[in-house]
């Protein structure tokens, strides 16, 4: 249901959720030790103090710390959601609830609904927007014109809306900043290799409970996200197959053990397909019409296009639920395939997304992504900017700190050394 006060507006299934929620993100705050550091500095200094924000992103425990961060650096925040299966119901409701943040985010929404939501994020006329996929940037730049000179900037964390805001800016339509949180080194590197890796599989073994070890599992990609579910998947035993486009890519694959085919060739002989590339239509009905019996295919790339079900559920002479999130398509053949969350990512619609620990540092970087914005507001060109290199490293630092761990430092003569050009060896 949906449920409104007078004092704050929201979508959200049912506030009755929020005692659930509330214990729920007190639970994950234990392992987000840097975020709550950059929140309790927020609170002191309210970089955002007079400015609005709008997050779309993954409704989940995590992102409700990054939004409590957000609000007590005095942002006037909205959120919502940037995947229909990702919203965590009992995290909306105590958000609004507890925190007196407005969301609209209903787990399950269809697209009307989801795009409805777009707009009302930017009826919130934001100044900075944090964005999962550039839905809502795109939404601005082709349909909101007259509200691009309330922008101070973005953030984006996703390769997919980073691919999107590069076509932006290369079309000339990109009329302000935009902070590449994706590429932070504390954001791909534990992101999307740990993260990705462990969450994607959670979600296959919730939604499935198949055993991995034995199976020959397909990657389709080998960016960061895929190396870690290679990685993972061959952990638990899986026998692992990439697909690449890039040659520097399967070159590397092949270096790290692991077998590289094109998706023709390895669709014959998997058991599980694993989609994260950010392209369109990876596997496709000529893939379908050689799986093997009851192949189970899923994606963990953004958007749900990696998987082409159009065509699949066109060809299928029957579809029927199975489990939770897992559908089974009989095509005319006799055989079946089997589609987990809809070909949405997988490790949010069937389970819980990425550990806490990995998202503290990764929204550390969207947190610290937006008051750069705030505190350079007017002073930055349109275009794509990386998180400041001493950024991330004391976002590392930090990280480092709350698990114990010391690392050295330079000596006077190393530091001498590393800045002279004329001593040898």
């Amino acid at each position: 249901m949906t449920a409104t006060t007078p004092r704050l507006k929201h979508e959200v299934k049912d506030l009755g959720l929020a005692a659930l929620g509330r214990q729920r993100i007190e639970w994950a705050g234990r392992e987000m030790p840097v975020l709550r550091q950059v929140r309790d500095r927020f609170a002191q200094e309210k970089p955002f103090a007079g400015l609005r924000l709008v997050a779309c992103s993954h409704i989940t425990t995590e992102t409700a710390h990054l939004a409590i961060a957000l609000k007590a650096g005095g942002a006037d925040a909205l959120l919502i959601a940037s995947n229909p299966l990702s919203t965590q119901d009992d995290v909306a409701a105590s958000l609004v609830a507890d925190h007196e943040i407005p969301v609209f985010a209903i787990k399950g929404e269809d697209n009307a609904t989801y795009e409805r939501h777009v707009q009302i994020a930017l009826d919130h006329r934001p100044n900075i927007i944090i964005d999962d996929g550039s839905d809502v940037v795109a939404t601005l730049v082709k349909e909101r014109q007259h509200q691009l000179s309330d922008i101070i900037g973005t953030t984006e964390e996703t390769t997919t809306g980073i691919v999107r805001l590069r076509a932006m800016l290369n079309d000339g339509v990109l009329t302000f900043p935009a902070m590449n949180v994706n590429d932070a080194d504390t954001k791909h590197f534990f992101d999307n290799r740990y993260g990705t890796g462990q969450s994607t599989l959670d979600g296959i073994i919730r939604a499935t409970n198949i055993l991995l070890a034995g199976k020959c599992i397909v990657v389709a990609g080998y960016g960061w996200c895929g190396k870690g579910c290679a990685l993972r998947a061959r952990g638990m035993g899986g026998n692992v197959i990439v697909t690449e486009i890039d040659p520097i890519r399967a070159i590397e694959a092949v270096m790290d053990g692991f077998r590289v085919l094109p998706m023709a060739e390895a669709a014959p002989q998997g058991d599980l397909f694993i989609t994260v590339t950010g392209n369109k239509h990876v596997i496709r009905p000529e893939h379908f019409d050689v799986m093997k019996d009851g192949a189970i295919v899923c994606n963990s790339g953004h958007f749900d296009i990696e998987i082409d079900l159009k065509s699949l559920g066109a060809k299928a002479t029957d579809v029927k639920d199975v489990r939770p999130f897992t559908q089974e398509y009989k095509l005319p053949s006799g055989k079946s395939v089997v589609v987990l969350g809809e070909g949405r990512l997988i490790n949010l619609s069937a389970a819980e997304g990425h550990p806490s620990a990995v998202m503290d540092m990764s929204f550390a970087n969207q947190a610290l992504g937006c008051e750069y914005l705030a505190k350079n507001k007017g002073k930055l060109e349109p275009g794509l900017y990386s998180i400041p290199e001493e950024v991330d490293k004391e976002i590392a630092r930090l990280k480092l700190e709350a698990m114990g761990i010391k690392i050295d430092t330079l000596t006077s003569a190393q530091i001498e050394y590393m800045n002279s050009w004329t001593s040898g060896t």
